[in-house]
């Protein structure tokens, strides 16, 4: 499979991919493709592409929760408590659905953003997907002050693998105090990955391989997020979406209020969901849309003549092919002529409707929904089914 006409960053000439198994074979200019007429091709008008999205933090079974939030808390501790006595309700439903269910749900949401790798951040990282890649190379810790015997776990653990834990999750003495307990009982130097760490300041920041950013989660609980201008050049910046309980489930919407901040440039920001996000998690051949990468890759309508600017206005509906490891596993409608050519079942694919426009997406998560609606009736969906 050959996609043709297909703008990158920093480059103004319109691109090639050519597809073969679950890698890119090839690409360059499209004045330059010779094809052997054997490959089929799919042909772009004023398309965007880039590298399946990795998002690098969520909670995947937490995902069909509505936001919970009834005020701007101190801390994470403090939220827990006022939504579990405020909300105890809305918790016990979601929480009869099925882990399973939730998890594959926060799957699909995933997809419907253009993400191809997600970290899930929780005790079941073996939890596995045929449709994107969860990562699981890391040792999970929650937090200090809510992971039963931290210290000995952070220690003892015989493995090499990094350790993932929400830190500075505040803007109290507690959240900064927390951060620099980790930092003292790390006494073999292992490898941290922070997530969030809204109270984090430089010196501490240069302690951790990489902190993930979630800006519009930390601005719903806790009015504030990270100083990140201050921290980009102290540790790797990684940029994570959190669950639904906490944001909103587009991830476009998240990009858009990162980017409004001013805090990391276009380029970072690009950077911290796509090469930099592989790099620290060591995903090889991922993240690029170079000759020997995996072949995740999104294409999405064109928005403007600047490509962050196109970039940074898509939204879901705008998506037009989503790949993960060479397989197509969402498309919008108006390449369904196209797609006939490459004997695409679609009979695997569930119809949807998102934002007025028709896509496909691979696997039946119609009788997802369906499932999942029978554990709790009250559960709403982004899209609707077609």
């Amino acid at each position: 499979m050959i996609l043709l006409n297909l703008e990158y960053p920093d480059l103004k000439e319109k691109r090639w991919v050519k597809i073969e198994g679950n890698l890119i074979a090839a690409e360059g200019p499209a004045a330059g493709i010779k094809n052997n007429h054997d490959t089929e091709t799919v042909e772009f008008e004023n398309a965007i592409a880039f590298p399946g999205l990795i998002n690098s933090h969520d909670h995947l079974e937490f995902n069909l929760f509505p936001k919970l939030g009834n005020k701007k808390y101190e801390d994470y501790i403090e939220w827990g408590v006022d939504i579990h006595k405020k909300d105890p309700g809305i918790i016990e439903e979601i929480l009869r659905i099925p882990f399973s269910l939730r998890m594959e749900y926060g799957i699909y949401k995933n997809i419907l953003n253009g993400v191809t790798t997600v970290a899930h951040h929780g005790n079941c990282n073996s939890f596995k997907s045929y449709l994107i890649d969860i990562i699981s190379n890391y040792n999970y810790l929650h937090s200090v002050r809510l992971e039963n015997n931290w210290r000995l776990k952070l220690n003892l653990k015989p493995n090499k693998l990094p350790f993932v834990i929400h830190v500075g999750e505040g803007s109290n003495i507690e959240s900064y105090s927390e951060i620099n307990q980790i930092i003292s009982w790390n006494l073999f130097n292992r490898e941290l990955i922070g997530i969030h760490g809204i109270s984090i300041d430089p010196d501490q920041a240069k302690k951790f391989r990489a902190l993930v950013w979630c800006p519009v989660s930390n601005y719903f609980l806790y009015g504030r997020t990270s100083n990140i201008n201050e921290l980009k050049g102290k540790t790797t910046i990684l940029f994570g979406t959190d669950s639904n309980v906490s944001a909103d489930w587009d991830l476009w919407r998240h990009l858009c209020f990162a980017r409004d901040t001013g805090l990391l440039d276009d380029k970072e920001l690009f950077r911290s969901i796509t090469t930099e996000a592989a790099v620290v998690w060591k995903l090889k051949n991922k993240g690029t849309l170079a000759p020997g990468s995996i072949a995740d890759i999104v294409i999405a309508e064109k928005k403007g003549d600047n490509y962050f600017d196109s970039f940074f206005a898509v939204k879901p509906e705008n998506i037009l092919l989503l790949l993960s490891r060479g397989k197509i596993i969402l498309y919008d409608s108006k390449l369904s002529g196209q797609l006939q050519k490459l004997n695409i079942d679609q009979n695997k694919f569930t119809g949807i409707k998102i934002g007025g426009r028709k896509k496909y997406v691979y696997g039946r998560l119609d009788e997802l929904c369906s499932s999942i609606k029978t554990y709790a009736s009250n559960v709403s969906f982004p899209f609707e089914i077609s």
